[in-house]
This record gives C-alpha cells, sequence and structure tokens, in this order.
C-alpha cells in the first residue's frame, strides 16, 4: 500500500486555500463565545444551574470578564442574563452548545480510536472542534461508525508499523 501524502496538484494551491479561508467574511460569533456557551451547558448539566463564578473558575478568566462576555451573549440572544440573577441558554444558544460538544465528542472518540491517549487527546481536540465544518463533522462520524463496525481493520491499523 502506499500511504504518500497527497501534494498539490497546482502551484500555489495551498496559498490559494488559505488566501480563501482568510478572504471569507468573519463572523461576529467566536471561539471564546462557544467555549463560554459550552461551559454554560456543561456546568447546567452538572449542577442545574450556572453561575459567572463558576463560569469564571472553570475558564480561568477573570469575574469582570465572564460579565463582560455574558451581556455579549445576551445581547446576542445566545443566553438569557440578568445580574444577579443567574442566566439561561437560548434556543440557538443550546444548539451552538451542542454542536460544539458534538464535535468534542467525535473528534475525542476518533482519536481514542488511533490509540492517543486520553490527556494527549483531549488537549487536542479543544480548539480543534471550533473549526470543522459541518461537512467534514458528518464524514468523521460516518468513519467513526465504519471503524466500529469493522473492529478487524481498526485491529490492523493498531498492529501497523507504518
Amino acid at each position: 500500500m502506499n500511504f504518500s501524502v497527497k501534494k498539490p496538484n497546482k502551484k500555489g494551491e495551498r496559498l490559494e486555500s488559505i488566501k480563501k479561508v482568510h478572504g471569507q467574511e468573519i463572523s461576529k460569533f467566536t471561539t471564546r463565545m462557544e467555549d463560554y456557551l459550552e461551559v454554560i451547558s456543561e456546568l447546567i448539566e452538572l449542577k442545574g444551574y450556572a453561575t459567572p463564578l463558576d463560569i469564571s473558575k472553570y475558564m480561568n478568566v477573570s469575574p469582570p470578564s465572564v460579565t463582560k462576555m455574558l451581556r455579549r451573549l445576551d445581547e446576542e440572544k445566545y443566553i438569557d442574563y440578568t445580574k444577579y440573577h443567574g442566566l439561561k441558554l437560548t434556543a440557538s444558544g443550546k444548539n451552538i452548545a451542542n454542536e460544539i460538544r458534538q464535535k468534542h465528542s467525535d473528534l475525542l472518540e476518533f482519536f481514542e480510536m488511533l490509540g492517543i491517549d486520553n490527556s494527549t487527546a483531549s488537549q487536542d481536540v479543544e480548539g480543534m472542534e471550533h473549526h470543522l465544518n459541518p461537512k467534514t463533522t458528518k464524514q468523521l462520524r460516518k468513519f467513526i461508525f465504519f471503524l466500529k463496525s469493522k473492529p478487524e481493520i481498526l485491529a490492523l491499523f493498531r498492529k501497523s508499523n507504518f
């Protein structure tokens, strides 16, 4: 089997790809906002609620920074937030948090299938989850399902010395 790396077939193809990605309109939504929604969702699932102090603790940011982001998420209608009265995710906030959590879970499962230890996989996944295109995520899920249905292929991979 030949497992050589695919090289660009045209001069400058990689540069054009980078240019295309950076030329796209930047969303007002950021990976940091996604991280906040993910932490809020996790806290609500774990404790039944999320407080700014909890968010500050888990994200390792100052309480004023949390308050500033919560106001922004509230303005953008991802959470309902009233200072000193708590917060909750809106439907769109829940959707985004669930998408990020699913991507995180899929990537983690895939890396663990590859034999990467949980600590390393978790570290690598944090951040990657924000940059996957939905089409890529769909194909990754299909591939994970395929590997689960064909354990002999996964066993061959794990035994290989490439």
